[in-house]
């Protein structure tokens, strides 16, 4: 079974051992380990990804064994698998402003083109509380009058709903980099209203034009701390219009049409692990 254990403190010396020692001693085989050593923030980082031995010892059992690592190194672990639970995958829907790509997933997934389940909407805005109570899905605003987020409470509510991944559908803040590892591995899906990596940043549409482009597009990716990392992506799709379209045509055909479909097709993706994130590079696997 392949399990994800993600690390996240305060920088020390000798965080990592006792993990490894467990689980090479268990029986693991690992396929994959990253450690980062953030000076700047003293953030200590890790991601191992193995293949766990659940028929003898469930994956339960070893979350409580890195619960008692964590508490004593001070380090919030987290281990997951999409094996564990013999369920539809639980996906949380983080949004601002624009329900459109939410509203996507909602629909796909009740017309049964994406086999999960939306747990939780989460929001820095209330903008989108409607399209949760339309589909009867719990809501929270997790933004003070400004829509600065809550970045402790939006990790809370992910581990209280149990969520598998996290779609960030528009979500216009970016999630500082503790959040990122605490879910690494492939957990954290994100739509970017432009095509990456030629159009980074918060203004896509706005660069695109300025640049007298009559080809548009959305990507889809793993999120990883660096913003709008092009190494990452998962799905891209575009549109073309013709020479003198105004900018808020394009903008109409991008937000309501072409973000949706490339976020829903994205996801499908993922959900039918056709894709998975391995040393931060996308692989295909089906």
């Amino acid at each position: 079974m392949q399990v994800i254990i993600t690390a996240v403190g305060p920088d020390n010396r000798g965080l990592a051992d006792p993990i490894v020692h467990y689980v090479t001693q268990s029986g693991a085989n690992i396929h994959e380990i990253q450690m980062y050593d953030r000076d700047s923030e003293q953030l200590f980082a890790m991601l191992l990804r193995m293949e766990w031995p659940n028929d003898q010892e469930p994956v339960a059992v070893l979350r409580e064994r890195m619960n008692q690592i964590g508490g004593v190194k001070g380090l919030a672990i987290r281990v997951w698998s999409r094996d564990e639970h013999n369920r539809l995958p639980r996906i949380a829907l983080c949004t601002t402003y624009r329900p459109e790509p939410a509203l996507a997933i909602l629909r796909d997934i009740r017309d049964h083109r994406i086999n999960a389940e939306v747990a939780v909407m989460i929001g820095n805005r209330d903008a989108c509380r409607g399209v949760a109570d339309q589909f009867e899905v719990d809501f929270h605003n997790i933004g003070d009058a400004k829509g600065n987020p809550d970045n402790a409470r939006l990790v809370e509510l992910l581990d209280e709903y149990d969520i598998d991944y996290v779609v960030l559908a528009r979500y216009m803040r970016i999630l500082p980099p503790a959040a990122c590892w605490e879910f690494a591995g492939g957990r954290i899906i994100n739509l970017h209203h432009g095509l990456l990596p030629s159009f980074p940043g918060f203004r896509p549409y706005h660069d695109a034009y300025g640049h007298h482009m009559l080809t548009y597009g959305a990507t889809v990716h793993f999120i990883v701390p660096e913003l709008d990392a092009g190494n990452q992506i998962i799905q891209q799709s575009t549109f073309t219009v013709l020479p003198g379209t105004s900018l808020d045509e394009v903008l109409r055909i991008g937000e309501t049409d072409n973000e949706p479909r490339c976020l829903s097709e994205g996801v499908r993706r993922v959900i039918d692990r056709e894709v998975e994130l391995h040393f931060h590079r996308v692989i295909r696997t089906k």
